[in-house]
């Protein structure tokens, strides 16, 4: 089988590196949006493409000539569009899972191939590390076997949007009525390769904050 990988964010590109090394089949990776483009896809003829962590609108031709996958990590239908792992743990969530789905012209509404639960506690390195375990282990049994896929109840569906850097601002009110738990989960979801949390000092500059800890005293 001929896949052709398509991706920019770094968990991404890891899951692709390791399934290369893994699978017997032939693998094509493309590390940024600017080497992805119609014509390698016509000159390729890969028999899957995934798109793990893309954040473009794919055309149509594209989507009904070619079977493309996505991997969103979170539990769809929940949480489908923009920055779900920052919408997760803003919002409580203690777990979540990893799911891979057919693309289709709607948002992120594709029949699931797979889904498996990860951990949201600790770092934001550590969620990544279980993103990339397993997605490269969920991918495999795709390609392993023969999976039918599962359709969304959309009746369930909710959405979130994409954050923007200005999102990553620690207010006056924040500091003065949300708990520590709140404050912890938005400095850690935003730790590197996002934009900082942060808080405007009287001078008029921005203190970025980019580990915290909960004491109980």
């Amino acid at each position: 089988m001929k896949i052709l990988c398509v991706g920019y964010r770094e968990w991404a590109l890891e899951i692709y590196d390791e399934l290369a090394k893994k699978s017997d089949n032939v693998f094509l990776i493309l590390r940024s949006k600017s080497q992805f483009s119609e014509g390698i896809l016509n000159d390729f003829k890969p028999d899957l493409v995934l798109f793990y962590g893309w954040s473009w609108i794919i055309p149509a031709q594209i989507l009904e000539n070619y079977k493309c996958l996505m991997l969103h990590p979170s539990p769809l239908p929940k949480y489908r569009g923009g920055s779900p792992i920052q919408n997760q743990i803003i919002a409580g969530e203690k777990k979540s899972m990893v799911s891979i789905f057919v693309m289709t012209n709607e948002l992120d509404a594709g029949d699931i191939l797979v889904q498996k639960e990860i951990s949201f506690e600790g770092k934001l390195s550590d969620i990544f590390r279980s993103i990339v375990e397993t997605g490269i282990s969920s991918t495999l049994e795709i390609l392993e076997n023969d999976i039918r896929a599962i359709k969304q109840d959309d009746s369930q569906a909710t959405y979130c949007k994409r954050r923007k850097p200005e999102d990553s601002e620690i207010t006056i009110d924040e500091i003065k009525s949300a708990s520590a738990e709140y404050l912890y989960n938005k400095i850690r979801m935003l730790a590197d390769p996002y934009p900082n949390a942060y808080i405007r000092t009287a001078d008029g500059k921005k203190l970025f904050l980019k580990e915290s800890e909960i004491s109980e005293d």
